[in-house]
């Protein structure tokens, strides 16, 4: 058994449709800092660390890099969905996508699931991933085998934790809920 832990970023200093990859807002800092003492009374002292590539999640990862003196390795596949369409467009087509299922998904949506899995499958070791919102989404949804886009409503600074089973992923517990928006 591999323990995973998927933190969503910390809140974003701009919206998902005015900046392609904005960094963490001063409220987002502090949520970084929350989820690094949490996940520092869970995780073993020898985690591994991974962060999706954009601003945000590597900006929530650094507390907790810090803290246990290590870096954080970059994995494009827990990078955040890449919207069809241009930036001024992404919030409406967003708000179409949570609305629909897998089933509904084109190819380049299913390789961008499919991505995400097999990444977390190929993991080895106790590993602390910093993500996004539908990455999150997307991993509870191939844990549940279930067809809707979004499962949860994970919150800023969120911490959700996995095992990986004989190549199995399972969801063990959703942690905090949104109260906040999308960003």
């Amino acid at each position: 058994m591999t323990a995973v832990w998927l933190v969503r970023h910390g809140e974003a200093s701009a919206s998902w449709g005015e900046h392609s990859n904005p960094g963490l807002s001063e409220k987002g800092l502090l949520e970084a800092e929350a989820a690094a003492t949490q996940l520092l009374s869970v995780v073993p002292q020898d985690v591994a660390l991974v962060s999706s590539p954009k601003a945000r999640a590597q900006e929530t990862g650094a507390p907790l890099a810090a803290r246990l003196n290590r870096g954080v390795v970059i994995n494009d596949a827990f990078q955040e969905i890449q919207a069809p369409v241009p930036l001024e467009e992404r919030q409406i087509w967003l708000q179409g996508f949570m609305r629909q299922t897998w089933d509904e998904q084109g190819e380049s949506l299913w390789r961008w699931r499919e991505g995400i899995t097999s990444a977390l499958q190929e993991l080895v070791e106790p590993t602390v991933i910093f993500t996004h919102f539908l990455v999150i989404n997307t991993v509870v949804a191939h844990c549940r085998q279930a067809s809707k886009t979004v499962q949860c409503w994970p919150d800023n600074g969120s911490i959700h934790a996995f095992e990986l089973r004989d190549g199995a992923i399972e969801l063990v517990g959703l942690g905090r809920q949104m109260t906040s928006v999308v960003n």
